[in-house]
């Protein structure tokens, strides 16, 4: 009998590695749909909306207790198209899956993104979709962990700008509700004090992340090199971020480039944990950048329209936007570098 079972549990095992993970998440659906049809569905006694960077996030309390975020809200705060029902969960856990196939770690994750709590809103109607609240962080903390480890797309960037937003402010907002808790002052605080003060910390974090390079600048430089622009969401070469140093920040500023590069000092790999561009000081030097960057891209225009070659843009940057000696002082946030 023993051998019987056994050799039932790894037909089983087998069977299961063969089906595809969609095939898989199929069944796991309804497998979910199956068990919250056998009972009532749970209902939600309260609920109200999250505001995550100026997008309201439906966010649901269970009957016993349980938090829950909606479906649609993860798939948002986290940066991926939304889509709702069965369809949204799968592709939600899909990505989800495939990062935890880079990692070599456990499926629990992306098994739970399959299968959403279907519950009830406060106002009845048709059953809704959700995920408990921590699930968010968990998923957050798996990206941001395939990201430190370079295992994401280009296209997958935004997943990991959107997961270090909301992990970091969601760490601050949760040490002030403790204070609060502990000594009392959670019961005479405003009521909505507390996401009122995560929207300042998510403006001050998506400030942190603001676009500073356009579109164009790069993709004027593959015209220039005579290169097959293959679009933002695929790897740049390499010896662009070159290109960056040498027409951007070495010429900005006198010193600029040596400071950043004491700012962000790489790591093992070589990698550098910042943007220079987000040492920059908001009052002189995002706009300093700025101004910098439009001249760039007014010459490259004037190049690509005359019918020159890199070569023949840089040295009219040269002549036009030159290197200079390391006389001048830049401020930076909340003190001042200066280069002698």
């Amino acid at each position: 009998m023993k051998l019987g079972a056994s050799s039932k549990a790894k037909g089983g095992i087998a069977r299961a590695e063969s089906l595809t993970p969609e095939k898989r998440a199929e069944i796991a659906k309804k497998a979910a749909l199956a068990r919250w049809s056998e009972k009532p569905l749970p209902k939600a006694t309260h609920s109200g909306f999250l505001d995550i960077g100026g997008v309201k996030i439906p966010v649901f309390v269970l009957e016993d207790g349980t938090r829950l975020i909606s479906q649609r809200g993860m798939q948002t705060t986290i940066g991926m198209s939304t889509s709702g029902g069965s369809s949204g969960a799968h592709r939600t856990a899909r990505i989800i899956e495939k990062i935890e196939d880079k990692l070599s770690v456990s499926k629990d994750l992306s098994l739970r993104m399959t299968e959403p709590i279907v519950f009830m809103p406060p106002t009845g109607g048709l059953s809704a979709y959700g995920y408990e609240a921590t699930t968010l962080i968990d998923a957050c903390q798996i990206i941001l962990q395939a990201n430190d480890k370079e295992l994401l797309l280009a296209s997958q960037a935004k997943y990991a700008t959107a997961a270090e937003i909301v992990i970091r402010s969601f760490a601050k907002v949760g040490i002030i509700a403790v204070i609060d808790e502990v000594t009392g002052y959670q019961g005479i605080r405003p009521q909505d004090a507390l996401q009122v003060y995560l929207q300042k910390l998510i403006r001050k974090e998506l400030a942190a992340w603001v676009k500073r390079f356009p579109d164009e600048f790069y993709e004027n430089i593959y015209k220039l090199k005579g290169w097959r622009w293959p679009g933002m969401q695929k790897n740049r070469y390499s010896v662009v971020a070159h290109y960056t140093r040498d027409l951007v920040y070495e010429r900005i500023a006198p010193g600029l480039l040596e400071e950043l590069e004491k700012k962000s000092p790489p790591d093992e790999k070589g990698h550098r944990p910042n943007k220079f561009h987000q040492w920059l000081s908001e009052d002189v030097g995002n706009p300093m950048l700025a101004q910098h960057l439009y001249s760039l891209m007014m010459f490259q225009r004037l190049a690509i329209n005359s019918g020159f070659g890199w070569n023949r843009y840089v040295k009219l940057v040269d002549r036009v936007l030159p290197k200079r000696g390391n006389t001048l002082e830049l401020p930076f946030p909340d003190e001042e570098l200066s280069e002698s």
